[in-house]
């Protein structure tokens, strides 16, 4: 299946660079997030990195006939709408896994916000796993694994990283790449 991934997202023009850390269980940054072409190159990219990724979808997504391809697919129902202790149930899926690579848009959507969300980074924190920064630059039309990078607990610091990495990154539509920085803190 990775010589079909290959054939078919090198027919689009695209390549891949980097790997996947040793570890089998980590959350990818899934970015930036501004097409649902995203999620098409996130998935020929996996195939050909040899990797199972799962990754949260709009529940209104999984109806039929769409919700038992969307699971093939490696798809987890999300209601986006409510919070539903997203970060606690993911957390217990790492501890209850020997492998998990969870992608995350960390916009959340593929419209502008203000900030990314930090689910990602709580998770990666709660499951003690590493964060890969993976990416869609359409700029080279490359999707890629960056570094695997261990959350130091100052979310500042490590978003800091996170915008240094991300900045030479293109995104398909970047007027609507949202900013990277954590969600300001209540009460600040």
């Amino acid at each position: 299946m990775g010589s079909v991934a290959r054939a078919l997202l090198r027919l689009a023009g695209w390549r891949t660079e980097g790997a996947p850390p040793p570890s089998h269980r980590f959350v990818l940054i899934a970015a930036p997030h501004t097409s649902n072409w995203d999620a098409v190159i996130m998935l020929l990219a996996a195939r050909i990195f040899g990797i199972r990724i799962a990754w949260f979808v709009k529940a209104s997504w999984f109806v039929f006939p769409l919700g038992p391809f969307m699971r093939a697919l490696g798809g987890v129902p999300i209601d986006r709408g409510a919070s539903h202790g997203v970060v606690e149930q993911a957390v217990a899926r790492f501890a209850g896994s020997e492998r998990l690579i969870l992608a995350v848009p960390p916009e959340g959507t593929r419209k502008k916000g203000a900030h990314w969300k930090s689910g990602f980074y709580h998770i990666a924190r709660g499951a003690q796993v590493p964060i890969v920064l993976g990416y869609l630059d359409y700029g080279r039309k490359v999707a890629g694994l960056g570094p695997a990078f261990t959350p130091t607990g100052d979310l500042a610091a490590d978003f800091a990283v996170f915008r240094e990495f991300y900045s030479a990154i293109v995104a398909k539509f970047p007027d609507q790449v949202s900013t990277i920085a954590p969600p300001p803190v209540i009460g600040s």
